[in-house]
């Protein structure tokens, strides 16, 4: 529990760094940052507080994650083909924002991937690759908060031991390190290719899973 708190804020601190001057756009009222935000979030956060005990329990089943690996990889797909179309990009919009919220809010169902959700909405609705991508890590920032910090307080309550302790700052060190390096480098590598060397990896790891499961 620890060290899965750990990751949230490692990589809400990767985030944050990375995409400093962006967060810092949310005090010029004029772009509307901050109420893309919060219009985004909301859909995650009230999934979250309704179904978390569910999403921790029940919902983790490995044939579950198989399945989910499988299925949506076909939605980035989907989504691959049709922003494919989209070569200038659309301009981010508060309605926008709440529908790439939306899809954030499934992919706190295990297995269906936070970015590759957040990034297919985003090219549904007509933003390039490197726009999606790019905001659905900013997009990211206050739901890995709010997940990070009621993980940690829930641990501070029950679990003060030392050792504990020990694992959460290992694991925002190293979840802040590799975090950061995977946002520059991602960005970099979609300014230029495509999304379909994840749906292989995520077929061929749904299969793997079920495979261990039914076998």
């Amino acid at each position: 529990m620890a060290f899965d708190a750990s990751l949230h804020l490692g990589t809400l601190l990767a985030v944050l760094l990375y995409f400093f001057r962006d967060y810092l756009k949310i005090f010029d009222f004029r772009n509307k940052l901050y109420l893309k935000l919060i219009v985004g979030t909301i859909p995650a956060a009230i999934f979250g507080l309704l179904f978390d005990s569910k999403i921790e329990s029940s919902i983790r089943e490995l044939w579950i994650v198989g399945i989910a690996l499988i299925v949506f990889s076909f939605v980035i797909i989907l989504s691959e083909k049709y922003g494919s179309q989209n070569k200038s990009g659309k301009k981010i919009t508060t309605q926008k924002s709440f529908l790439i919220g939306l899809a954030q809010s499934i992919a706190l169902i295990p297995g269906i991937s936070r970015s590759g959700a957040t990034i297919s909405a985003g090219l549904f609705l007509g933003l390039t690759r490197e726009e999606a991508a790019r905001f659905a890590f900013i997009l990211s920032g206050p739901i890995i908060a709010g997940a990070g910090t009621l993980k940690f307080l829930h641990i501070i309550a029950s679990h003060p031991q030392a050792s504990d302790l020990n694992f959460f700052l290992i694991g925002i060190a190293s979840s802040a390190i590799f975090g950061f390096l995977t946002i520059k480098y991602f960005l970099k590598y979609l300014s230029t290719k495509t999304l379909y060397p994840f749906v292989v990896y995520r077929i061929i790891l749904g299969i793997i899973l079920l495979l261990t499961i039914f076998r």
